[in-house]
């Protein structure tokens, strides 16, 4: 598998964007690989998974990011990695912020390409995202 720039398919999440790069489906369930950009802000809610590790790895801006009790900001080259049943939530900082994200097992991606198609703002809505997440494995906290 081969992905180009500007290839994948794109979520609009409203302060951020996901190209899939790879997910569940191409890797019979082992991964989902994305990159998100976008504003300054908070990019999700506070969360876990029960059955997935999720990774970070930033690639352009600032990331402030709260693991567990753990509270640090995170610059371009940082990965990060949240073991499964760790609460977890992260704020862009600067402009421009992008990041890698890598989910094992795979699956999690979908959940994104469905809150893409609700109402702007449904990434960072407690009620939209809880709806949606107990389908995905991303429990609000």
């Amino acid at each position: 598998m081969f992905i180009e720039p500007g290839q994948g398919e794109v979520a609009d999440l409203g302060v951020a964007a996901m190209r899939l790069l790879v997910g569940a489906e191409q890797t019979r369930g082992a991964l989902g690989v994305a990159e998100f950009s976008g504003k300054p802000g908070a990019w999700t809610v506070p969360h876990q998974h029960n059955g997935l590790e999720e990774c970070f790895y930033v690639l352009r801006g600032r990331f402030a990011f709260e693991s567990g009790a753990e509270q640090f900001e995170a610059a371009p080259g940082t990965f990060v990695m949240v073991p499964r049943g760790t609460r977890h939530v992260l704020a862009a900082v600067t402009e421009d912020a992008s990041l890698l994200v890598l989910w094992t097992p795979g699956g999690l991606e979908q959940m994104f390409l469905e809150l893409s198609r609700l109402e702007p703002g449904s990434l960072t809505d407690p009620t939209a995202r809880a709806e949606v997440s107990r389908k995905y494995d991303s429990v609000p906290t």
